[in-house]
């Protein structure tokens, strides 16, 4: 039945769904654009948080009035919120006030850089210089004083996460919070070199402000907005007038000095290297930026989290890399984690996870005019004998933003490395309708040796998202001979239809209950000889409380259509054949906000021809805002007709911070499929941004390729910001 809707119906009904979608939409939003006004500050603001106590805010009008999106939606905030915002010549200054009838119930429950602020009281906001709508910088913090900041990847879903923020990337500001009897205050300082703008010295800004009350779990904005967008949707943000811009002249050079020491593993005796480094930044105008690096090194990146596959298909582990993730929302072609076009993580890392030498590089990113976004990336990566050769990567990106989140882009990918070179070519799309309707695609080639049919992609996508009902509908296809060498795939040589639709229901009358969202989703994938390889249809209610708890209890229908045998653990296979099941699952957590926590998936039900049961609770403990523990298991019990298997991942991890720059965290982790029991120790005191100092201890203890010699790593790095002009 669903090969026959796919080669007779799929085309015809898709033009007929989009065409519904466009008559669904909302032209124009019910809420009314509000605005404030920028100061310019005689003297520059003592950041002490004592807002009301200092004479240099008296001149500014507060931003206030926000309006709530839950627990009641389109209703007054609870507590009062003013904002002011100011500037001198070098800095923006925001100052905010939340107020507070009961200032012992505020939740400040971390104190570390670019904490997840949801789970807490905290305040953020976001900034739209050239009021595009679709590019825009957040800045946050907590009663604790933390750094929290980030760029908007996109207004939509991203591979960043579902709030589109891309939090790894980092600049240099200040914030002070101080928590007093009327609640509690902070003073942000932005330098203006740390922003990107318009060429014009007096400017109107797109901006919105968010206050989170956790006790209550009140999520209030100052530009209302509706149940389904958040702080990132930046056509609806207010306006900022008034704001009176420096020309930039910044030019910043970050060298670094490392220290190493390896012993087991592969080395024989203990190895010491020293290495040095530098990154350079150059705005070459208030819009467009340059930046190079040399020797670049990543020893202070978190280590990646360790993942259970159990299907043929390839895993996604996400970038942390600091370089590479500055911008990295303009540089994001197609469908995240499936079909990457640019995954920047085939650059310097190995396919078996192998760290390789960069040499260095320059990227140059930003805005051309009031519209066209540029991205320019050329990269060199090292020879590493019998591991891989001398690569140069060069990415080319071009973007023009268009009226109400739409635009036109198109992207080339080089890769060369001797006789083994490989290009991506690839034009993408989007096409805003109203604020609820949103068009997405794409369509790329790749130019390999040895390749030349069935080296295309493509995949065309169109969403409707309104405060109650949300659809959405995809076609994608890969051909096997796609092959993107410097993007990320998790499967090739199929097509695919994926349909969603769900509701969202606000629980007005209930204590206790905030929201219901029954949905349900299909996607179905054919190879190209129109055989049906995998199919899954989910059918899903989620309860969500007031005190942000969740429940979510499912049924799927699965397909599976396996061509040729492959391994699932070593000396067992799974057979070819077609395989139909259904399971059950259940995902539950518990009030985050608490000091302990929990959170449970539970899955049930067949499993190529045979059963599996997977258990996976995690628990979560904190103490005050410096001390947090997290404890994981995924257990997996699997029956298939090739015989019985656990498959066991346990993760621990333990973090403090002694200020919000000052912090240690530890990391350990045990797969017993691979038999490998990893940790990772990581001090880190940082001056600005990700700059300071870093001291990361790593031991691998992997029995079935080193029986008895853990790989032992001890790390020392320097790093610091010189500004050369101000």
């Amino acid at each position: 039945m669903f090969i026959l809707f796919f080669e007779d119906g799929f085309l015809r009904t898709s033009f007929f769904f989009f065409s519904f979608l466009c008559l669904l939409y909302s032209a124009d939003s019910s809420f009314a654009k509000v605005s404030g006004a920028a100061y310019s500050l005689k003297d520059k603001p003592v950041l002490d948080g004592r807002i009301l106590e200092e004479s240099v805010w008296k001149i500014a009008k507060p931003m206030t009035n926000f309006i709530q999106v839950k627990p009641v939606e389109g209703a007054p905030a609870s507590q009062r919120t003013e904002v002011f915002v100011g500037y001198t010549s070098d800095n923006l200054y925001v100052g905010v006030i939340c107020y507070d009838e009961n200032p012992e119930s505020i939740i400040s429950a971390s104190n570390k850089r670019d904490s997840d602020l949801d789970e807490e009281d905290s305040f953020r906001f976001v900034i739209d210089t050239f009021q595009s709508e679709q590019d825009g910088f957040v800045f946050g913090t907590n009663p604790s004083g933390v750094e929290f900041d980030g760029q908007i990847a996109t207004t939509e879903m991203s591979r960043f996460g579902s709030r589109g923020f891309n939090t790894n990337w980092d600049t240099t500001w200040r914030v002070v919070s101080r928590v007093h009897d009327k609640g509690w205050s902070a003073e942000f300082e932005i330098p203006f070199k740390s922003l990107r703008y318009r060429s014009d010295e007096t400017q109107e800004w797109n901006i919105n402000f968010q206050r989170n009350i956790r006790r209550t779990n009140e999520v209030a904005f100052w530009s209302p907005l509706p149940v389904q967008h958040g702080l990132n949707r930046l056509s609806l943000a207010g306006a900022l007038k008034g704001v009176r811009v420096p020309r930039q002249r910044n030019l910043s050079f970050t060298p670094y000095l490392l220290g190493k020491s390896d012993s087991g593993g592969p080395f024989t005796e203990r190895v010491n290297t020293e290495e040095a480094g530098f990154d350079l930044k150059y705005s070459i105008t208030p819009s467009l930026t340059m930046d190079a690096t040399y020797n670049t090194d990543f020893a202070q990146v978190e280590v990646d989290q360790q993942q259970v596959n159990l299907d043929r298909f390839s895993l996604f582990f996400p970038e942390k890399r600091p370089f590479f993730l500055e911008n990295a929302g303009l540089f994001s072609v197609g469908d995240p984690r499936e079909i990457d076009l640019f995954f920047s993580r085939r650059i310097g890392i190995g396919a078996g996870g192998d760290q390789l030498p960069i040499a260095g590089g320059l990227r140059v990113s930003g805005r051309l005019g009031d519209a066209t976004n540029i991205g320019f990336l050329q990269m060199r990566s090292e020879e590493v004998l019998d591991l891989a050769p001398e690569m140069d990567f060069t990415v080319v990106r071009l973007n023009q933003e268009m009226d109400n989140r739409s635009s036109l882009g198109m992207l080339v990918v080089n890769k060369e490395a001797g006789i083994d070179d490989n290009q991506t070519y690839a034009v993408d799309g989007v096409w805003g309708i109203g604020e609820n309707v949103t068009l997405k695609g794409f369509v790329a080639k790749t130019q390999t040796e040895g390749i030349s049919r069935h080296d295309h992609a493509m995949r065309f996508s169109g969403a409707f998202d309104g405060q109650v009902w949300s659809y959405n509908a995809k076609y994608a296809e890969v051909g096997g001979g796609f092959n993107p060498e410097v993007g990320f795939l998790s499967r090739k040589n199929y097509r695919q239809i994926s349909l969603y639709g769900g509701r969202r229901v606000r629980l007005k009358e209930s204590d206790k209950l905030l929201e219901l969202r029954p949905h349900a989703n299909y996607a179905g994938y054919w190879n190209f000889d129109g055989i049906y390889e995998s199919g899954r249809i989910h059918v899903d209610s989620v309860i969500i409380w007031k005190n942000g708890a969740s429940l979510s209890k499912a049924i799927n229908f699965t397909h599976e259509t396996v061509i040729d045998a492959f391994n699932i653990v070593d000396g067992i296979s799974i057979t070819p054949g077609e395989y139909d099941h259904e399971e059950l699952t259940i995902y539950a957590s518990s009030d985050k906000s608490a000091p302990l926590n929990f959170g449970l998936q539970f899955v049930a039900g067949g499993f190529f021809g045979g059963d599996r049961i997977t258990f996976a609770p995690k628990l979560e403990y904190r103490v005050g805002d410096q001390f947090k523990a997290s404890f994981s298991i995924n257990h997996n019990n699997i029956e298939v007709p090739g015989g019985a298997f656990n498959l066991n991942l346990s993760q621990l991890k333990l973090s403090y911070s002694f200020t919000p720059k000052i912090s240690v965290q530890a990391f350990f982790q045990h797969n017993d499929r691979d038999d490998v029991i990893s940790t990772n120790v990581r001090f880190s005191w940082l001056r600005s941004a990700n700059s300071g100092l870093f001291l990361v201890y790593n031991e691998t203890d992997n029995e079935a390729l080193y029986p008895g010699r853990e790989r032992k790593e001890v790390i020392l790095k320097f790093s610091h910001i010189f500004r050369l002009l101000n």
